[in-house]
């Protein structure tokens, strides 16, 4: 008689489970678990290489370290601790940082941790996802393009919301993948929630994938047609439970009680949501009333040629041509499929997140910086991955003698070769506009063009000889060539000094926005006798444009104080407030460290150490002293936050003893406050423009 051998024990189970997660599944390829890590260690390595020298964007570190003195300050997402006015994100971001640093205290590594955990996060969960549909290779592919993605490289190693924005994506992404296989309800619902909290931190950016995630399910999920309908309606709800209740919350709490919603321009989240963060975006408008304007662009002009122009090309367009080869090739190919087939709802998935965010991003005449790009590295990754492999295949069934499958035809040798020529020619191209026609080839166009050219004529060989060990070689040689020129750009975004407000990779090109993984960004200072003093989190004051995605990148010029538009405020124009950073609110007048110095010594007790006239100064000073201070006009200087009665209650309550008011331009401040400060104020003749107000001068 048989004997049959003892169950395993939960301690031989627990070793199993460890042994796999370094191996990977008993049916992976030996090389695809190690394969993984590697490709893990890379970007970690890119992201997180050199962190005590990341500067941030100065706007929102800001927000996170008064986040870190109140609670109030970072429920809502305000600016300063004393919640006078909030940034013009929700403060899902926010958040993640804020807890790191109450955590770990306040400084770089504090608030770079989680971004750069994002950042290796969403290249983990691409590669499951790929894996599952397409094999090891393909999500080995597809992992390592996410990971070399020049502006991924270079927004993960800042402290805009970014990173985050994707990570949230991608897992509603997966959850929506398993709502299709299973035809269940709750992945649904998942994937709603995950989408809902991509709300909650870049707003209606994080609806760009939506409509394919509609139609996806729609079509494709393994239920009837009324299931189908049910279960998207049940994820429909969950979606807008999981957007809308902070923002409803806000609205709801009386004006009185919170801070002033910064961008808006009737103090409501909705009107930030559909105005400034919404349509204002894409037309250019600067509110829900929908007044048109020329919104600042540092990524070029719109249009359908965006991705691929002097500054965008370099940090997003490198693999475009090839992943819109393949996914055409990946469809047709699985065109007989059955309608629940897996694979062509992937790369329904895939083709629709990239073809969607191109166009979004290719046609929005609202402000738009490089970094927005970052969101569609996934989808374009995906489809090099995923269709490349199928292409690969597809070519090795061509090439092969013998009966071929009835759906291939041998048009299919062509179809890799083309690709990967037209590919590696691009990638040529990119890099030529860097190194200029007259000099001699870098080492990147040397290896992009020596390995796309033995690429294709290996497959070329193997194509009429029938060579099948070619089609290997020649398909790594296509990796190398793909990769060559990304994997530049990325090490020298790695290497640098990432421009905390307008990050881009590689080198400058030209044109506004593209000054390089090392342009030009600059951190603000540490609060003075905080938890982050010493940690590395110092550095000159940022200069004129510094501040969150909605307002201005450096420029390879200087920005003028009058110029609205380059200063990123979306078209809007005549505004009350407006101001620099840099230790200049603009007209002339300069916030000086020795001004800090002054103010904190004579504080009295008061909330607010001054007020400003835009977030960017604010911010600046925030950093630098420790203290609260109050934007009275936001980041453009237009919002209505501060009016001369609040100003006067302020003042009367003792919460507020010093102004700054500037002269004229973008650092002037509104002239009827400007004109009551001026007339009841006590000037202090050391620092233009700095007035004490004390509740005695309240008539």
């Amino acid at each position: 008689m048989k004997t049959l051998a003892p169950p395993p024990t939960p301690v031989e189970e627990d070793g199993a489970r460890a042994r796999r997660l370094f191996t990977g599944a008993p049916d992976d390829p030996r090389w695809a678990r190690p394969a993984l890590w590697a490709v893990l260690v890379l970007a970690t390595a890119l992201y997180a290489w050199n962190l005590s020298s990341l500067t941030g964007n100065t706007f929102y570190d800001a927000a996170v370290y008064s986040g870190t003195k109140s609670w109030k300050a970072f429920f809502f997402g305000a600016l300063d601790a004393g919640s006078f006015i909030t940034v013009d994100k929700p403060p899902f971001a926010l958040w993640v940082m804020g807890l790191s640093a109450r955590a770990f205290g306040y400084g770089t590594w504090q608030l770079a941790l989680p971004m750069v955990a994002a950042g290796t996060g969403s290249v983990a969960l691409l590669h499951r996802l790929v894996k599952r549909d397409f094999g090891a290779v393909a999500a080995t592919v597809s992992a390592l393009a996410l990971t070399l993605t020049p502006i991924t490289v270079a927004i993960t190693r800042d402290t805009n919301p970014d990173p985050v924005l994707v990570l949230l994506m991608l897992l509603g992404a997966a959850a929506l993948l398993k709502a299709v296989r299973t035809g269940r309800a709750m992945p649904l619902v998942w994937s709603g929630v995950a989408i809902g909290f991509a709300f909650n931190t870049k707003m209606m950016q994080a609806y760009v994938v939506l409509p394919a995630f509609f139609l996806v399910y729609l079509w494709a999920a393994n239920a009837s047609p009324g299931r189908r309908i049910r279960n998207l309606a049940a994820g429909t709800v969950a979606l807008i439970v999981s957007s809308a209740w902070w923002m409803v919350v806000v609205d709801l709490i009386p004006a009185s009680s919170r801070p002033y919603i910064g961008g808006s321009t009737d103090n409501t989240v909705w009107d930030l949501v559909i105005g400034y963060n919404g349509f204002g975006r894409i037309f250019g408008a600067s509110s829900s009333a929908g007044s048109q304007g020329n919104g600042a662009s540092f990524g070029g002009e719109a249009g359908l040629y965006r991705m691929f122009n002097e500054i965008m090309g370099g940090q997003i367009s490198w693999l475009i041509p090839f992943a819109l080869i393949a996914l055409a090739g990946g469809l047709v190919l699985r065109g007989r499929a059955p309608r629940t087939d897996a694979r062509r709802a992937a790369l329904l998935l895939w083709g629709g997140w990239f073809v969607l965010h191109y166009l979004t991003f290719a046609l929005a005449e609202g402000t738009f910086h490089p970094y927005y790009v970052t969101a569609m590295a996934p989808g374009i990754a995906a489809l090099a991955g995923a269709g490349g492999v199928m292409l690969h295949q597809a070519f090795r069934e061509s090439a092969a003698t013998g009966v071929l499958p009835r759906e291939r035809s041998r048009g299919w040798g062509w179809v890799l070769p083309a690709a990967v020529a037209v590919s590696s020619l691009w990638a040529v191209v990119l890099l030529r506009r860097v190194s200029g026609s007259g000099t001699p080839y870098t080492v990147a166009e040397v290896v992009a063009g020596v390995a796309g050219a033995a690429s294709v004529i290996g497959l070329l060989v193997a194509r009429f000889t029938g060579r099948q060990r070619l089609t290997g070689v020649a398909a790594l040689a296509a990796v190398v060539a793909l990769l060559a020129g990304p994997a530049a750009y990325s090490a020298s975004a790695a290497a640098s000094s990432t421009n905390g407000t307008n990050p881009t990779a590689g080198p400058n090109t030209g044109g506004t926005g593209g000054t390089g993984g090392g342009g030009g960004g600059a951190g603000g200072q540490q609060p003075s006798g905080g938890p982050g003093t010493g940690s590395g989190r110092t550095g000159q004051a940022p200069s004129s444009g510094n501040g969150s995605d909605s307002g201005g990148g450096t420029s390879s010029s200087s920005e003028s104080d009058g110029a609205a538009t380059e200063s990123g405020d979306e078209g809007r124009t005549g505004g009350a407030m407006g101001g620099g950073t840099g230790g200049a609110t603009g007209g002339g007048t300069q916030v000086s460290s020795a001004m800090i110095t002054y103010l904190k010594k004579n504080q009295d007790g008061a909330t607010w150490l001054v007020a400003v006239a835009t977030d960017q100064t604010a911010s600046s000073i925030i950093l630098e002293s420790g203290e609260p201070v109050i934007s009275m006009g936001g980041w453009s200087g237009t919002d209505d936050a501060m009016t001369l009665a609040g100003l006067k209650s302020l003042v009367k309550s003792g919460k507020l003893h010093y102004i700054v008011v500037g002269d004229s331009g973008r650092g002037s401040t509104n002239s009827e406050i400007s004109t009551w400060v001026e007339a009841n104020g006590t000037a202090v003749s050391d620092y233009s423009g700095l007035y004490r107000l004390d509740a005695s001068d309240v008539t």
